[in-house]
């Protein structure tokens, strides 16, 4: 049984975390993590109740 995030298997994840984590070094992947969060936070709230101010207004 293999379990697949994104259409990549566990092998293919951990390889793109090995890669990042020698890229970005154990210290920004934290910090990485947490403003991927907040984002990601941002963006499906504005998804789901989108604020006024962005609207188009046809005057």
């Amino acid at each position: 049984m293999e379990i697949s995030m994104f259409g990549l298997g566990w092998p293919e994840v951990a390889i793109i975390l090995i890669v990042a984590l020698l890229i970005f070094g154990p210290k920004k992947i934290p910090e990485l993590g947490s403003s991927l969060g907040k984002t990601l936070r941002g963006f499906k709230e504005e998804v789901n109740n989108p604020s006024d101010e962005d609207e188009f207004d046809n005057e």
